[in-house]
């Protein structure tokens, strides 16, 4: 089991003139400690018009500033969403390139195709297509990083033979992954050989199924890239204290506030009724399991309250075959920043060490053994 960290970047109201600058200098801050502590991955999103919520519309910038004040931690972006509206897939892979040239090899590449009506139709896009296209931009980008000269013709993207420069710095390319939000995007991931980058908080059974569907399926899979990657990623909250009731009572607060802020986003089917979008994706799953708990008890699963319990709880999503936790450590600033990376030493001295023995899941060469 690994552990790395994710980040939505949401900004509270009101907005001074440097509200965003100082949330984005915290997240700075917690990334350089993490890498120091042993997380070796951070995911950041991409996300347009989410007031509050996100304001991480440029992850790529976001991304390079923290390689450039780690040493080890890998940089994920998380996700490039592939929908011509949004991102060319040749400039999409020339910018990823580049991040991993200058992080030193760091780079986890995610692909995703958005899911808010929000960001849909303030970009201008068509919601039936973005599963078209995304299927697409996932073809294409490998080739471009891996042969000297690439062309193509196809659906909704064409280009003549052209040298798609840098190449990344990985050899042959970075390791690829899909954002899973709603049902069944797992096995669109399998069975490309993509790892499975959960962005949802579904209960243990719920993803133990999912993820043994997903390795049964990810074994007879036609890789879209040039190997393997065979990796479950899951997101949770992490808020770890010494004492369990105040840690669960701060972990609670920061776990009900970006629920809250989930609340508000408008989600492509409830503007756009379409079987590309069967259901609300990532919120009902946020209103149910951050709120799912009787009257005070901790919801199943949440990384939150004193180590023993976050023991208990890892080891539990490690039996359901998670390769790594990726953690939200807040929303709008809900918690102190003073009381995040004391949350993060805490974990790294008391959680870490009990699943340091065991070795990550290696991404599988095609046509090797």
């Amino acid at each position: 089991m690994k552990f790395g960290i994710f980040y939505e970047i949401s900004v509270p109201r009101p907005w001074g003139p440097t509200t965003e600058y100082e949330v984005y200098q915290n997240c700075l801050e917690q990334v350089k400690l993490a890498d120091e502590l042993g997380f070796d991955q951070v995911w950041a999103v991409e996300h347009h018009f989410l007031e509050e919520y996100s304001h991480c519309s440029a992850p790529e910038v976001f991304l390079t500033a923290c390689a450039m004040v780690t040493k080890n931690i890998r940089i994920g972006r998380g996700i490039v969403v592939c929908v011509p509206e949004f991102n060319s897939p040749i400039k999409a892979a020339e910018v990823a390139a580049t991040m991993d040239i200058v992080s030193g090899g760091r780079l986890e590449f995610g692909t995703g195709r958005s899911a808010t009506w929000t960001e849909l139709g303030g970009m201008g896009a068509d919601p039936d297509e973005t599963k078209k296209t995304w299927d697409e931009w996932v073809r294409v980008i490998p080739k471009m990083w891996t042969e000297e000269r690439f062309g193509y013709q196809g659906r909704a993207f064409s280009m003549p033979q052209r040298a798609v420069l840098p190449k990344p710095l990985q050899k042959p390319h970075p390791p690829m992954w899909v954002a899973v939000t709603s049902p069944g995007t797992e096995l669109d991931a399998a069975d490309r050989g993509m790892g499975s980058l959960g962005l949802t908080f579904g209960g243990f059974a719920e993803q133990e199924k999912k993820i043994a569907e997903y390795r049964r399926r990810i074994r007879y899979c036609d890789p879209v890239g040039s190997f393997v990657n065979e990796q479950v990623n899951t997101v949770n909250f992490l808020f770890c204290h010494e004492d369990n009731e105040y840690g669960a009572k701060t972990g609670q607060r920061l776990a009900g506030t970006f629920n809250y802020l989930a609340e508000q986003l408008l989600a492509a089917r409830q503007a756009y009724p379409t079987r590309s979008y069967p259901n609300l994706g990532l919120l009902p799953a946020l209103r149910r399991e951050a709120t799912s708990a009787p009257e005070g008890q901790i919801p199943e699963g949440l990384c939150i309250g004193n180590p023993d319990r976050i023991v208990e709880v890892v080891r539990k999503w490690e039996s359901v075959g998670v390769d790594r936790i990726n953690f939200l450590l807040n929303a709008i600033e809900t918690v102190p920043q003073e009381e995040v990376l004391a949350s993060l030493r805490l974990f790294a001295k008391e959680v870490m060490p009990k699943f340091a023995e065991k070795p990550t899941k290696a991404t599988v060469a095609v046509g090797g053994d």
